[in-house]
């Protein structure tokens, strides 16, 4: 997450209408997501290409939320939840 871009680098005239309080909303949101991809192997860097290749928002988190059910999926059941299997 050390690759933070703000807002208005991003689209400069879009964040000139944000609040100081809707910005840090908005850069709490974007961290987390960014946090999301980075835990399912896409990197905050991969997201943006996704984004400026035409993808929207709403589409890279249906994007992610397959990914997360991909690999919630190979793991065992247990797992998910934070227990191990007796016997281990």
């Amino acid at each position: 997450m050390s690759d933070m871009h703000s807002v208005s680098e991003i689209r400069p005239h879009s964040a000139e209408s944000l609040t100081f309080a809707e910005q840090e909303v908005l850069e709490r949101a974007v961290a987390k997501i960014v946090l999301i991809g980075e835990l399912v192997g896409v990197s905050a860097d991969q997201m943006i290409l996704l984004l400026e290749s035409g993808l929207t928002v709403s589409e890279l988190l249906e994007y992610l939320g397959a990914r997360t059910e991909q690999i919630t999926r190979k793991r065992a059941p247990m797992e998910v939840c934070g227990e191990r299997p007796k016997g281990d």
